[in-house]
């Protein structure tokens, strides 16, 4: 990271707004990822029948790859698949529906995605509720549907991932987790005044936290984990959950095709990436920023027990 980069970084607006990205993208180069980089590859994506997911969805049709949306609402899905076979008329793209937040249906959809030879799975599922609200198992919504489900999913799949020569996982996080300490005491978030982009930037952390254990547990299936933030994206849950800041950062605010950059470079880029960290516009970033928001290894660790319980893996799958 350069000196101007990390500028960027610390300054947020130049460094999340779209500003930002059109300084960073100067800098890299134009055959990476290559074209067709990703033919012969399918890349499950969940959350893809909008905004970023869509915008990845369409990136891995581009790069010469099957493209798989996983998304809650059939015609919303069917919209997004015709308008990328409108521009890529032999496009390879399906669709499984699931909402990742029921362990029943991530159970359903991880036997759906078993039948195809998965390559990568981007977690891009999002949910921003106003109020605190449970999934059909009980829990609060942000986390179930940000940490639970992708736990379970992956696990449920990672014996099909390490048929794979370069199986990848990537987290779409969010830089709003820089503002949120490890709950360990509160994972559900029944404490305090409950907020919906509290909560959603409270399951971002749990989910970087947890980014070193989950490079461990995956690692034997050769398994590539990442997390990655976006930048602030002009997207239809912005629009919904946050209209103050669409209306105040709205010309500051990334496309969605910008948005969706680094967790495509993630996906296709022909680096060897380390496995277990976080990134930004193509660079890996620190977890912290501000000392309030730093944890122990034992609380990593207590964090880890409490969701492996929670997503239904079982402590005895536990590594290390």
């Amino acid at each position: 990271m350069n000196a101007l980069d990390t500028v960027l970084d610390r300054s947020v607006i130049g460094g999340y707004s779209r500003l930002g990205y059109a300084a960073r993208a100067r800098r890299w180069s134009a055959k990476d990822p290559r074209p067709g980089s990703l033919a012969d590859r399918t890349v499950a994506v969940t959350g893809a029948t909008s905004g970023i997911g869509a915008a990845i969805a369409a990136g891995v049709v581009e790069l010469g790859g099957q493209a798989i949306l996983v998304g809650r609402d059939r015609d919303r899905a069917d919209a997004v698949r015709a308008s990328i076979r409108s521009r890529h008329s032999n496009a390879k793209v399906e669709i499984e529906l699931a909402d990742v937040s029921d362990p029943a249906q991530v159970t359903t959809l991880a036997e759906q995605l078993a039948g195809y030879e998965i390559d990568s799975l981007i977690h891009n599922a999002g949910v921003m509720p106003p109020e605190r609200t449970e999934s059909v198992d009980g829990h609060e919504l942000s986390l179930a549907t940000h940490v639970l489900g992708p736990l379970r999913l992956t696990d449920l799949l990672v014996e099909r991932l390490a048929h794979s020569v370069d199986p990848r996982v990537i987290f779409m996080s969010s830089g709003g987790m820089y503002t949120a300490a490890l709950p360990t005491d509160d994972i559900e978030y029944r404490s305090g005044r409950y907020r919906g982009a509290r909560a959603y930037a409270r399951s971002k952390r749990i989910q970087t936290a947890l980014l070193p254990i989950l490079a461990d547990r995956w690692a034997s299936a050769g398994v590539m984990v990442a997390a990655m933030h976006p930048g602030w994206v002009d997207t239809p849950g912005v629009a919904d959950s946050l209209p103050g800041f669409k209306t105040v950062a709205g010309p500051l605010l990334r496309s969605a095709e910008e948005g969706a950059d680094t967790a495509l470079w993630l996906t296709a880029t022909s680096e060897t990436l380390p496995s277990g960290r976080f990134w930004h516009d193509r660079e890996i970033r620190p977890l912290h920023y501000l000392p309030g928001t730093r944890f122990s290894e034992a609380d990593r660790r207590a964090i880890w027990r409490t969701v492996s319980a929670a997503a239904g893996v079982g402590e005895e799958l536990d590594k290390p």
